[in-house]
């Protein structure tokens, strides 16, 4: 398995040639620098199932502190005070710094299904769900960064499942284990795949949902409704 250095570096890599690829297609370069840095701490996200030690510690406070700074347009749109932004932000660190990190504790193993494919969806949902912006091609762009990172941490754990001894390549016991769609329990695949269901419905809702929630209509940002129209109508 690879391990903390290797993981980190590689999405960082990634995330600068990612970034310079959105600036190569027009994209400002502060949104770039921002997509590469999400590609980089994304990679030690499927570490948040490990029990203890340096990639859970340092996967749970990029996260804590990632995720606020995303919701801030969102938080703009819906007109409140820099005071109310300033709490809400607090709060979901907090909650994710401490709450969500003692579920993943509780509640999952070490290369189960939040090391698989399903799973970097649902991250990278979640991401889409946090950001807020006009341009839907900008959100996606920070959204896809995100799901490169992660992917890139199970890639490497696969590619660190083989191995050269005695002339021959050789499968660890590990393989297969990260890159995957479904494990062998049957509850967390079921669990999964129903979470995974619930973030793509709030992804293609979000419109909606946030008219709910005070948004007035021209403030209503492009979401994935809208996304798919576009696509179907270039069809």
């Amino acid at each position: 398995m690879a391990d903390f250095r290797t993981h980190i570096s590689v999405s960082t890599v990634a995330g600068v040639l990612y970034g310079l690829g959105g600036y190569q297609s027009g994209f400002a370069w502060e949104s770039c620098a921002i997509a590469g840095a999400l590609c980089s701490v994304s990679g030690m996200l499927p570490d948040l199932d490990s029990d203890s030690g340096i990639p859970l510690r340092e996967a749970v406070a990029f996260s804590s502190a990632f995720i606020p700074m995303l919701m801030v347009d969102r938080l703009q749109r819906m007109g409140l005070g820099h005071e109310m932004m300033l709490l809400i932000t607090v709060g979901v660190y907090f909650f994710l710094r401490f709450g969500i990190a003692e579920l993943f504790r509780r509640y999952t193993v070490h290369r189960g299904m939040w090391h698989s494919i399903p799973a970097g969806i649902t991250a990278s949902l979640f991401a889409f769900l946090a950001s807020s912006c006009e341009d839907m091609n900008l959100r996606l762009f920070k959204t896809f960064a995100i799901f490169i990172g992660f992917m890139s941490h199970i890639l490497l754990d696969e590619i660190w499942s083989v191995e050269y001894r005695r002339g021959r390549y050789m499968f660890k016991h590990s393989f297969g284990t990260a890159l995957k769609f479904w494990s062998q329990n049957r509850v967390a695949n079921v669990f999964s795949y129903t979470f995974l269901a619930f973030m793509c419905f709030l992804a293609y809702q979000d419109e909606g949902l946030m008219k709910r929630f005070g948004y007035k209509a021209e403030n209503v940002p492009h979401t994935a409704t809208q996304w798919i129209q576009d696509l179907r109508s270039r069809w």
